[in-house]
């Protein structure tokens, strides 16, 4: 049994955002970066902290497949912490304070945001857009930038309206 399994799952959490903390560190070592974030999915792979540096790392890393089924834990952990329907395509405008300043909402909503963006860049048009649709319909001030990214989908990826 190695050391981190014999921690209690408060001190494995507290271990495996420390790791996360050495990812941020080797930004410029990216196999120390991606060992980092590996170290932390092992300790504490339940982790929404964990999930989120996890789907940022490859992101950022333009491993955007990879960065996937993180942003969808990160959705469905998001979706239970306020009672909702972990399938985002029933959540409704009501369901939650989309609109206001509450963690767990814009939780949800930068999930999505991500997780659709990173389906559209890897060829799932459809499914991205729907998630980015959903994220428009949910923050209609569009905060969180969905409905611009929908207006560059429809335009085949360019930035400029002209």
């Amino acid at each position: 049994m190695s050391d981190s399994e014999t921690l209690d799952p408060v001190d494995r959490h507290a271990a495996a955002l420390a790791a996360l903390e050495g990812a941020r560190a080797a930004r410029t070592d990216p196999v120390a970066a991606e060992a980092a974030v590996a170290a932390a999915l092992a300790l504490a792979p339940d982790s929404w902290e964990v999930r989120t540096g996890a789907y940022k790392f490859y992101f950022y890393d333009h491993r955007l497949a990879e960065a996937v089924p993180h942003a969808a834990f990160c959705i469905a952990a998001a979706a239970r912490a306020l009672g909702l329907d972990e399938d985002w395509r029933r959540i409704a405008p009501r369901s939650a304070a989309f609109d206001g300043f509450d963690a767990e909402p814009r939780r949800l909503l930068h999930a999505l945001v991500a997780w659709g963006y990173c389906r559209i860049r890897t060829g799932d048009f459809e499914g991205g857009a729907a998630a980015l649709a959903k994220v428009a319909e949910l923050d209609p001030a569009d905060r969180l930038g969905a409905a611009r990214l929908i207006a560059v989908v429809e335009r085949g990826g360019r930035e400029d309206p002209d």
